[in-house]
């Protein structure tokens, strides 16, 4: 009798915009997909406010093709949605967008999603988190849901990291994968590579590694 197939582990990151996956969760991605972890980021955003000179196209190009480099890198997939930032949640609904990520979320199953952390103070990254959780309760299966950092150095709401990844191997990957996102290397790399180091060193500090990365349960 032929053995029955065991349908591969699905790992879901949710981000606003194209580089958030890889600044939140880059090195656990990494780590994942060297697990034989089927790791599918969605972006919600193209991003086109980041280059305000520039057309709105040229802007979604650029930035569409650093991603797509950078997940070719870390061996996962990218599924782009189109829009607008500072009008995420109105978009979300006039674009229909909930169908389609239903849709995508019940043919893969994740068993982890991770999406940003509610206490981000980025209003395009705190929409993501409210559309996360409105999202749930719509689904036919409930997967883990965890939360990571973007612009936040701290939480101060969730006191304790339930999940720790031990990202030593990987972080270089990590890294590595942020150097395709050329565009936004004075936007959002430059500025935050030290809270990633802080970060990565703090949380595997706590862990008793060299690096790691945090995420908080949501649900």
């Amino acid at each position: 009798m032929a053995k029955k197939s065991v349908k591969a582990e699905t790992v879901m990151v949710f981000g606003a915009h194209s580089d958030d996956f890889v600044i939140g969760a880059g090195g656990t991605v990494a780590k994942y997909v060297q697990d034989k972890i089927t790791v599918i980021s969605i972006v919600f955003s193209y991003g086109e406010k980041s280059h305000p000179w520039l057309k709105e196209k040229i802007v979604q190009q650029i930035r569409s093709q650093e991603t797509y480099e950078a997940s070719n890198f870390l061996k996962c997939k990218t599924i782009f949605f189109n829009l607008k930032e500072g009008k995420f949640i109105e978009e979300y609904h006039s674009k229909n967008i909930e169908p389609e990520l239903i849709k995508i979320m019940e043919k893969y199953h994740p068993s982890k999603l991770f999406t940003h952390s509610a206490e981000d103070p980025h209003p395009d990254h705190q929409a993501i988190n409210q559309l996360t959780l409105n999202l749930l309760n719509k689904l036919t299966f409930k997967p883990v849901v965890y939360g990571y950092s973007i612009w936040n150095p701290l939480s101060i709401k969730n006191k304790y990291p339930v999940l720790y990844e031990d990202i030593t191997t990987t972080f270089s990957l990590k890294l590595n994968a942020l150097k395709f996102y050329r565009s936004q290397r004075y936007n959002a790399i430059y500025p935050l590579i030290v809270l990633i180091y802080y970060r990565a060193l703090r949380s595997g500090l706590k862990i008793g590694t060299k690096f790691a990365e945090q995420f908080y349960l949501i649900t």
